[in-house]
C-alpha cells in the first residue's frame, strides 16, 4: 500500500470537507460521539486566514482514490520557532495499515526541513482512564513513536447557567481581597487603552502556567498577534468576553477570556492568569466570575463552558470546582526531540 500525502488548498471546499470529516470521525471515535471538536466552518476559516503568526498546512491522506485520513502542521513564526505542532487523524476503519506512521514520518521530515528541533502534539482520552491514558489509541500511537507525555491536562465542563446566588456568594467572599484593584470587562475586541497591558500579561501565559516538560520559551508581547487572533474570532463568528484586573499602579494584574462558538453553542475558556506579584488577592476567581456574569447576560443560550488546566495546577482546579466545573476528559501534551 502506498499512501499519498497531499497538501490541500484551503479554498477548495471538497478537499477541506474531506479533511475535516476525517478529523471529526477520528476524534469522535476515540473520545465519544459528543466530543467537542472545531466545527467545519471554524476550521475552514482558520485554514484560510493569512497569518503572520503561524504557518498552517493541512494535508489529505489517500490510498488510491479513497481518503483515509488527514493531517496538519503548524509552524510558529514569531515565538518558539524551534517547535512544530503536528496532528494526524485516521478514522478507525483505516487504522493498523501504517497510515499514521507514514504520515508522522512525513510531518517530522517537513518540520526538520523548516528548521524545527522539537515536535509537539496532543491527544485526548476519557477522564476515568487515568492521567497516563494507557490503552487510548492516540496515547499508545505516540508512545510507540517516541513521544513523551510532557504535560497532562484536565478538561472540565461547567453546565450553564450558573446559579446567580453562587456567583453572589463568591463575590461577597472575595470582596475584601480584591480591594484596590479595578476590574474592566467587555465583549468583543480588547479596548485600545488596555490591549498593550493585556498583551504583556498574555505573553507570559505559556511559561507562568504549569508547563511540565514542554520545551517552550517566553513569548514577546505583540499587539499585532492579539489583533490577528481577534480577526480570526470574528471570521469564525465566535464571540469573545474579556476581563482585566488593573493593579493600583495601572498595570495588568490578572486577566481572563471566554470565547463562545456560534456553531456548537459552547463557551471555551482561553487564557486566565494572575501576575505573580498579585497572587493571593483572589483575582483569578474575580475575573472568571465577571466573565460568567457577562456570558449569562450577553449569550444566555450558551449551554456549557469547557476549560483545560494542567493536572498539577491544583489552585486553578480548585477555583474551577468552586464555580461548579467538573472533570470531563483528559488531554496529553506530547513532545519529541527531532534533532
Amino acid at each position: 500500500m502506498t499512501i499519498e500525502i497531499s497538501r490541500i488548498d484551503p479554498f477548495d471546499p471538497v478537499d477541506v470537507d474531506a479533511w475535516w470529516d476525517a478529523y471529526a470521525a477520528a476524534e469522535r471515535a476515540d473520545r465519544g460521539a459528543d466530543a467537542v471538536v472545531w466545527s467545519l466552518a471554524e476550521s475552514r476559516s482558520e485554514l484560510q486566514q493569512e497569518s503572520a503568526v503561524i504557518d498552517r498546512r493541512a494535508y489529505l491522506l489517500r490510498d488510491g482514490d479513497e481518503v483515509v485520513g488527514s493531517a496538519s502542521l503548524a509552524l510558529p513564526l514569531k515565538d518558539n520557532t524551534h517547535i512544530a505542532h503536528l496532528a494526524i487523524s485516521v478514522p478507525p476503519r483505516h487504522r493498523r495499515r501504517g497510515i499514521g506512521s507514514a504520515t508522522l514520518a512525513f510531518l517530522e521530515g517537513e518540520a526538520v526541513a523548516s528548521g524545527r528541533t522539537t515536535a509537539h502534539g496532543s491527544t485526548s482520552w476519557p477522564y476515568e482512564h487515568g492521567s497516563e491514558g494507557a490503552g487510548s489509541p492516540g496515547r499508545e500511537f505516540a508512545r510507540a513513536h517516541g513521544y513523551a507525555l510532557a504535560l497532562g491536562d484536565v478538561q472540565s465542563r461547567l453546565d450553564l447557567p450558573v446559579d446567580p446566588a453562587l456567583l453572589d456568594r463568591v463575590e461577597t467572599d472575595i470582596a475584601g481581597s480584591t480591594d484596590g484593584y479595578e476590574l474592566r470587562s467587555w465583549v468583543g475586541r480588547i479596548p485600545d487603552d488596555v490591549v498593550e497591558r493585556w498583551t504583556i500579561l498574555d505573553a507570559t501565559l505559556e511559561t507562568e502556567a504549569p508547563t511540565g516538560e514542554l520545551d517552550i520559551e517566553p513569548q514577546k508581547p505583540d499587539v499585532d498577534s492579539i489583533r490577528e487572533s481577534e480577526e480570526l474570532i470574528d471570521r469564525q463568528r465566535r464571540l469573545s468576553f474579556g476581563t482585566i484586573a488593573l493593579a493600583p499602579d495601572g498595570d495588568a494584574a490578572a486577566y481572563s477570556q471566554l470565547v463562545v462558538s456560534a456553531d456548537d453553542g459552547n463557551a471555551y475558556q482561553w487564557g486566565t492568569l494572575v501576575r505573580t506579584a498579585d497572587r493571593g488577592h483572589r483575582l483569578g476567581i474575580a475575573v472568571k466570575v465577571a466573565n460568567l456574569r457577562m456570558l449569562h447576560r450577553e449569550a444566555p443560550r450558551t449551554t456549557a463552558v469547557y476549560t483545560y488546566n494542567a493536572e498539577s495546577n491544583a489552585h486553578m482546579l480548585a477555583v474551577n470546582a468552586l464555580l461548579g466545573f467538573r472533570p470531563s476528559e483528559r488531554l496529553g501534551e506530547l513532545q519529541k526531540r527531532l534533532t
